[in-house]
């Protein structure tokens, strides 16, 4: 029997007999009795079982020791005075895989810095434990909310042989060991995706909603805990839809998002809350029932002007390309919530953002949100043939190579939007966890590729 079920429906199998297999997370043994708390991965929380002196090999269950995989026969107890509402009297224990005495996860504490060392066992210590399975959640949130609004589910390439965001930071697909790329498997050079957005909106301007989720890729050479090479991506395209538009369906995933984990994964967002950020979900809940403020990128400046010396960067003027410090300025004591900032200064932002009248700026969106600052960045595309290779151009992008991009914008194109959600990032906002490395099951990250 699974231990959810268990769980779910106790109270009528009380004194009835159940057979339940899982992993032993503490073994301590008393007086004429033991006490094995049991867990088979199929909720957070573990189920004690007690085995008493008079079990056939009561010596040798009370040695079993901590990680083993065990079977174990016995009758349910019903016990409303005690902690936990019921618990398994053992009348038969069976160890099904002996865990060796050099099993890393013992009684006492590790740090995350080492746990990433061993990330073939790290699921099974608590924060893991935890975060694993809400990563699952939120990936069923996720699809759950564009499903259900008749979104459809575009698997883009992982290997392209363009950099959607011009950046240059790309790892190479090939097969050789020069860079004689005319000879190589796709006889061009390929690289692998930064970002699915290029090769979903071609199936925006046939199905009008779709998105994309999956693995992306950057070679950019940083350690910090925000960034790691190979990171998850939800990236939107709405077809007749201008940047209002846009923000109106991320506020609503957002929303949606938060309040499915607080009702799917309640256990684990309370163990983050106890053990990792106390204001998690006060800070979450308070996003989900706030409505989203909207503010021009000029108007940021202004007020960030006026906060000269509070920051490491003071350096501030309209053109920057803002820092998170200065973000969480904006959304953390300015507005003291969730704020859009809007019509971002062209020079900074991607080619393929629609240019505003002003021919100064670019209807692009961040959303900033306390704690982080950045969490969503969305724009409306430009839909016009003549400005969008004029911006390339200027960019010294090479038509030729995105020639089928422009293309959309001569057969039956139309205005458009999207934007993209850091899937580790939203995971590090919900529960707390400061470190990238430890909201991804393989982390990749430079000088880092051990498993």
């Amino acid at each position: 029997m699974l231990v959810k079920k268990l769980k779910e429906t106790y109270e009528s199998l009380n004194e009835q007999e159940v057979v339940l297999q899982g992993w032993v997370r503490t073994n301590r043994k008393g007086k004429g009795l033991g006490f094995i708390a049991l867990n088979d991965g199929t909720t957070f929380s573990n189920i004690q079982v007690v085995y008493l002196e008079g079990l056939e090999n009561f010596d040798e269950v009370s040695k079993i020791s901590l990680g083993s995989a065990i079977e174990v026969t016995g009758k349910v107890v019903v016990t409303p005075e005690a902690k936990q509402p019921f618990e398994i009297q053992a009348t038969k224990v069976s160890v099904l895989g002996l865990c060796e005495k050099d099993y890393p996860l013992q009684k006492q504490r590790m740090g995350f810095e080492k746990m990433r060392e061993i990330p073939h066992v790290r699921p099974r210590a608590n924060t893991y434990y935890a975060m694993f399975r809400l990563r699952s959640v939120l990936s069923m949130a996720i699809h759950t909310f564009f499903q259900d609004r008749g979104f459809v589910y575009v698997h883009t390439p992982e290997i392209t042989g363009n950099d959607a965001e011009g950046a240059g930071e790309c790892f190479t697909v090939t097969t050789r060991s020069d860079d004689k790329y005319e000879k190589d498997f796709f006889g061009k050079h390929a690289q692998l995706t930064v970002s699915g957005q290029l090769h979903v909106e071609p199936f925006a301007l046939t199905y009008r909603n779709v998105y994309t989720f999956g693995p992306t890729f950057r070679a950019e050479n940083s350690n910090t805990i925000r960034h790691a090479s190979e990171f998850w991506m939800i990236e939107p395209e709405l077809a007749f839809a201008d940047l209002a538009d846009d923000m109106d369906c991320i506020e609503e995933m957002i929303k949606y998002c938060i309040n499915y984990c607080l009702e799917k994964a309640p256990e684990e967002m309370a163990f983050f809350e106890k053990m990792i950020d106390h204001d998690c979900i006060n800070r979450v809940t308070k996003v989900a029932n706030s409505t989203f403020r909207r503010m021009t990128y000029t108007e940021a400046i202004e007020h960030l002007e006026k906060a000269k010396g509070q920051f490491e960067n003071n350096d501030i003027f309209w053109g920057m390309d803002l820092q998170s410090e200065h973000e969480r300025y904006i959304c953390e004591k300015i507005v003291d919530g969730p704020v859009f900032l809007i019509d971002y200064p062209k020079e900074i932002k991607a080619f393929y953002m629609r240019v505003n009248e002003d021919n100064k700026t670019v209807a692009a969106c961040d959303l900033l949100v306390p704690y982080v600052g950045e969490l969503v960045g969305g724009s409306q595309r430009e839909e016009r043939y003549d400005v969008l290779t004029q911006k390339m151009a200027d960019l010294e992008i090479p038509q030729e190579t995105l020639q089928w991009y422009c293309d959309l914008r001569r057969f039956g194109g139309c205005k458009h939007s999207g934007f993209g959600l850091g899937f580790d990032r939203m995971l590090m906002y919900l529960s707390g966890v400061q470190n990238i490395r430890d909201v991804q099951p393989y982390p990749r990250t430079p000088r880092n590729l051990v498993f």
